[in-house]
């Protein structure tokens, strides 16, 4: 979270604006709600370039929850297919066949998901519903640099984006776009609130047994209000996208966090007792695996690092190794203080 949008939430906690109210108080109907709903809302549709044709919808549950309710609304007990580049589009894929046949289409499971399958190998049926992809897969480190363009494969099904993990950090070509969801809770705000941004063409068609609160056409006909939106997350998230808006929008974060990752893939590469295994035309510029080449070592550098102050860069349990997760809120001297730490530790090791 950036450091700014943590003092500003602090100063408004217990008087938002001078209404007498925490934002947390407020009814989620009130005046003083609906103008901080409202405002977010424009923000992030300029923000992020979102034309008029797609709906803005502000849900709960995460990308987890959105993995069900993606095919509640658009599968029609159909077939869907998915692109596996990693553990989150597994989950996708394995949630979807509870509400219909889903498909893999492709995946990069024999290369450890350290690379991206060609759009040209991808094996898209005829009757697919959508297209699944994780746009950015956190614990392998692989993200798609490139949006897929469908139509370009012969392909008439829209594609769905599971963003959660860099909405913000780059432009979305929404011309190649049927759905994108996310949560918050990476680049845009705390946990609690999820995004989805869906082409109004593909709403109105949920399954009968789709529970009403996750009904896309009932919440966006209801601006989000349908049941009671997660208020204290949709104004944190609304105090980050005024924040982006200050610092140039998202072509400059994109710039910050070109610079930011290159920075750091430079010196893995080269580095002889660090590396990374991802392809380099689809590095991950959020999330970044890397392996002490001797894993004894483990031990010592995440000790070392914890007394640097730079923490939490154990990875993921079904990988190992280390990550080193540089979303938007992290500063370029944030990654300067973790290069200048590797580069020690590795002297010291030689």
């Amino acid at each position: 979270m950036p450091e700014a949008v943590l003092q500003q939430a602090a100063s408004e906690m217990l008087n938002w604006q001078g209404s007498g109210m925490s934002v947390m108080e407020m009814s989620h109907r009130g005046k003083e709600f609906i103008s901080i709903y409202e405002q977010a809302e424009a923000d992030l549709r300029e923000l992020l370039a979102v034309p008029a044709h797609f709906k803005i919808l502000f849900m709960q549950g995460g990308g987890l929850a959105e993995n069900a309710i993606v095919p509640l609304n658009l599968s029609q007990g159909g077939a869907m297919d998915f692109v596996l580049t990693g553990s989150w589009s597994q989950k996708s894929q394995k949630e979807a066949g509870k509400f219909g046949t889903a498909r893999v289409a492709a995946t990069a499971q024999s290369e450890a998901f350290t690379t991206l399958p060609a759009p040209a190998t991808w094996q898209i049926g005829a009757d697919s519903r959508y297209l699944h992809i994780c746009g950015n897969e956190t614990i392998h480190g692989v993200e798609f640099h490139e949006l897929p363009d469908l139509k370009a494969l012969g392909c008439d099904a829209p594609l769905v984006v599971d963003f959660s993990s860099h909405v913000a950090s780059r432009p979305v070509d929404w011309t190649r776009v049927g759905l994108a969801f996310g949560g918050a809770q990476k680049n845009l705000g705390p946990a609690g609130l999820t995004l989805v941004i869906v082409r109004e063409d593909l709403i109105g068609h949920a399954l009968p047994h789709c529970p009403s609160a996750f009904d896309y056409k009932l919440v966006a006909d209801n601006q989000s209000m349908y049941n009671t939106p997660p208020t204290y997350s949709i104004y944190i998230a609304g105090l980050v996208f005024q924040w982006l808006k200050k610092h140039g929008g998202i072509a400059a974060m994109e710039q910050r966090n070109i610079a930011k990752a290159q920075l750091l893939y430079d010196f893995l590469d080269s580095s002889s007792l660090y590396v990374n295994k991802v392809a380099k035309d689809c590095r991950s510029r959020m999330n970044v695996p890397f392996f002490l080449r001797d894993e004894s070592r483990n031990d010592a550098f995440l000790a070392g690092a914890k007394a640097a102050n730079l923490l939490q860069l154990k990875g993921h349990k079904s990988v190992g190794g280390m990550r080193a997760s540089i979303y938007n809120a992290m500063p370029l001297e944030g990654v300067q203080a973790l290069v200048a730490y590797m580069r020690e530790f590795e002297k010291t090791q030689a």
